[in-house]
């Protein structure tokens, strides 16, 4: 197997387990560089290097460079050349290092970055979750959906269903760091969002009105749920704007997740249009909600002691 061909092999099974890398090709190298234009690496965030791009004197520079690349996902070009020993300047379009030895020479690489697509979790059956479930793959997400009892078959697009809201059966699965939206409006809302909670996720946002979201939030935490991380779970979901159907709130869920992504600092406090009770009638709703949080179960699979109050759009715990 020739160089090439390890390099490329060990970038397609680094692309196969979802591990990020960057692909480091020598553009131009002045002598006593030991590289030549057209040498190859693959390099990983933790400094292993697969493939030639010039002996101890250049690495240090790379692997530096590498992990500023994967870190904020923009490519480099990088000149090594005789200088101060541990010398960076930052000259616009190239960063100069210095030689870290005395062997002479100039070499320049492109450190170009290559990440794996973005995790999505989709938890719940709604016609909000499909949509997103949907819609996310387009933009670059490589989708999970769970679901309790899902059939795969009603999802396009995704790269795995799993059938149970279980945290043991789900957990082992995935890798920490996903981004999670909770769209179950209404069916075992209680059991995704510890689900969502126990993935280690990156970010959970949750297809809620406020009001309801503040119910379920304050349960969780009551019952021994890590109050931070309940306070981070960002409710309601997406972006401000006039969305009705499933397919515009799903559109604005997925446009606030990939903000998200890209590092936005701060986002539009999210709303959604929803029917409003007067405070005498929608105070036992919550209540009762609260009660069956309380017993671990969803509020639309438990017995609540008061009828939900019927309005012209769905308004009971089982709403969005």
């Amino acid at each position: 197997m020739t160089t090439s061909d390890a390099v490329f092999a060990a970038a397609q099974r680094l692309q196969s387990e979802g591990t990020p890398y960057a692909l480091v090709s020598v553009v131009r190298a002045l002598p006593p560089a030991s590289a030549r234009p057209g040498d190859k690496a693959v390099v990983t965030q933790d400094g292993h290097l697969h493939g030639w791009v010039g002996g101890g004197c250049a690495q240090p520079a790379v692997i530096r460079t590498v992990r500023q690349v994967l870190s904020d996902g923009k490519a480099k070009l990088i000149r090594i050349s005789p200088a101060t020993e541990g010398s960076e300047k930052d000259l616009g379009d190239i960063l100069e290092f210095g030689m870290s030895c005395h062997s002479g020479g100039t070499l320049e690489l492109f450190v170009d970055p290559v990440l794996p697509a973005a995790r999505l979790v989709v938890i719940g059956t709604s016609p909000v979750a499909l949509s997103l479930a949907q819609l996310a793959p387009k933009v670059g997400f490589s989708v999970t959906a769970i679901a309790h009892e899902a059939d795969p078959a009603v999802y396009v697009d995704v790269q795995r269903v799993v059938a149970s809201d279980d945290l043991n059966d789900v957990a082992p699965l995935l890798a920490p760091g996903a981004w999670v939206v909770v769209a179950t409006q209404g069916r075992r809302d209680v059991q995704a969002l510890r689900l969502a909670l126990g993935l280690s996720p990156r970010y959970v946002a949750f297809v809620a009105s406020a009001r309801k979201a503040k119910v379920l939030k304050d349960s969780l935490i009551a019952a021994g749920s890590e109050p931070s991380a309940v306070q981070a779970i960002v409710a309601p979901a997406g972006y401000p704007m006039a969305a009705t159907t499933p397919e515009e709130i799903a559109l604005s869920v997925l446009a606030a997740v990939v903000s998200n992504r890209r590092g936005a600092a701060h986002a539009p406090e999210p709303h959604f249009p929803e029917a409003r009770l007067p405070e005498e009638q929608a105070a036992p709703v919550l209540v009762a909600l609260a009660e069956s949080v309380a017993v671990g179960g969803s509020c639309c699979h438990s017995k609540p002691t008061v009828e939900p109050v019927r309005v012209a759009a769905p308004a009971s715990c089982c709403g969005g």
